[in-house]
């Protein structure tokens, strides 16, 4: 009889608490991402072609630090899963003691004192009974964390591609905007000496001197800016990429244009964005983790029945220990439960129900911001692409119409202000193209980035 009731304890246990599914996402209605042509690549920054991209982040993504923390965290997640599981196999321990004692024994004659040495060597062994599922819902809670610290490292990794690329395009496109400042104080340097020679020759005032000077300096101010800038890229790129900022990569510091795309984004729907964000992902498994720690905290509401055993010997010498005469054997079922005070239980029970809704709600809001972001995004590098359109052909009539009035005032048909007004205008247009190209690539990074993609290759 005692057989078969623990037959039937061990084998018709059940998991208490909510039994969890998997949370659906939602139907993503209108907006850009829900009409996205094509899928995209895991390693979208190939998308490029840019070998020296492509190395970077392959170094960045092998060396960053911040991923290294993650894929730490990632191991000591499954650590806990491995000890969770580890709660459904027997716990067992080996204990062996050799003490020497002295004690008073009473005789007719009164007390005399007694020594002798006592040895026990034992092999203890315990089974928690999962009657109620409080050891299976351990190990779901354990395994969603697992998978969550999993989610989070792809996290990681996408940033790290995503930050190691926009380090990049800056250091390229501060040497862009740098070379076009250049460029226009070249041109502003060719003037101002054709200036000194009229105002020489007493063909121009001497105000028109000044006016020359006062734009190339100005000018010539914003070149330390570029400079600076290009400097922080690429020491953050060091960084990113595993290294001490000072240990600048010849590759990106000899880089002049920034990376541009020129096909479209391939975004795919919306659903397709929700299943490859691993932020999503994580939200996700943490409502998991926090809906099995529901059950943990029921289970406590009955009994927690262990079935132990022990085998031990003991004797007064190691050889009385070892033989059959000091053997001894102990086997049955302990049962422990906190009744009728329960109240610490409730508590707990309250406080995992709790934990749950939060859970519940944070995963409703990943995927919000997750569809925010990537709207954001979108309509962003929209919007540069416009604007680096009209900023392109604002840059091809500046340059033709400067070129022109430097024939007529090299002619004698046009005084200096034209020109200087001209080459005011076409400075003003080069440096906004330059600084569209910076923002352009920028507004790509971030779209990939918000897309989710290049998780996909980590180990």
């Amino acid at each position: 009889m005692r057989a078969g009731l623990l037959a039937a304890m061990l084998l018709g246990g059940c998991a208490i608490g909510p039994r969890y599914e998997a949370a659906p996402l939602p139907e993503v209605r209108g907006g850009a991402i829900a009409d996205g042509t094509g899928e995209l690549r895991d390693d979208w920054w190939r998308l490029y072609e840019d070998p020296v991209l492509d190395a970077l982040i392959g170094q960045a993504l092998a060396e960053n630090r911040d991923l290294r923390v993650a894929v730490a965290r990632l191991r000591q997640a499954r650590a806990g899963l491995l000890e969770a599981r580890g709660n459904r196999l027997p716990q067992t321990s080996i204990t062996g003691s050799a003490v020497e004692a002295r004690q008073a024994v009473p005789t007719p004659q009164g007390p005399v004192a007694f020594e002798s040495e006592f040895y026990r060597l034992a092999l203890d062994a315990s089974y928690e009974i999962d009657l109620y599922g409080r050891v299976t819902r351990l190990v779901q809670a354990a395994r969603a964390d697992y998978e969550a610290e999993a989610a989070a490292r792809d996290t990681v990794r996408i940033s790290v591609a995503a930050e190691t690329a926009r380090a990049y395009a800056d250091a390229c496109s501060s040497a862009a905007q740098a070379a076009v400042a250049t460029r226009s104080l070249a041109l502003q340097q060719d003037s101002f000496a054709l200036t000194e020679k009229r105002v020489a020759a007493g063909r121009d005032a001497p105000l028109d001197l000044a006016r020359a000077r006062a734009q190339l300096e100005t000018t010539r101010a914003t070149l330390p800016g570029f400079v600076a800038a290009r400097t922080a890229a690429l020491a953050r790129l060091a960084v990113l990429t595993g290294r001490q900022p000072g240990e600048v990569d010849a590759r990106a510091a000899a880089c002049v244009a920034p990376p541009r795309l020129e096909q479209p984004i391939p975004t795919g729907d919306g659903a397709a964005l929700l299943q490859r964000r691993p932020d999503v992902r994580q939200a996700e498994r943490a409502l998991a983790a926090a809906t099995a720690r529901i059950g943990v905290a029921k289970a406590d509401y009955f009994p927690r029945i262990t079935l132990g055993g022990s085998i031990s010997g003991q004797g007064v010498t190691p050889d009385a220990a070892l033989s059959s005469g000091g053997f001894a054997f102990s086997i049955g079922p302990a049962i422990s439960w906190s009744f009728p005070n329960i109240a610490a239980t409730r508590a707990r029970v309250i406080g995992a129900e709790a934990g749950s809704e939060a859970a519940l709600a944070a995963f409703e809001g990943t995927i919000l911001r997750a569809l925010e972001e990537t709207e954001a995004a979108l309509a962003d590098y929209g919007a540069a692409l416009e604007r680096n359109a009209a900023l392109t052909r604002a840059e091809a009539e500046s340059a033709r119409a400067a070129e022109l009035v430097r024939q007529r005032y090299r002619a004698g048909a046009e005084g200096f202000l034209a020109v200087l007004d001209a080459e005011r205008t076409l400075a003003s247009a080069q440096a906004q193209l330059a600084e569209s190209e910076a923002a352009l690539s920028t507004r790509q990074i971030a779209v990939f980035k918000a897309l989710g993609g290049g998780w996909q290759e980590a180990d």
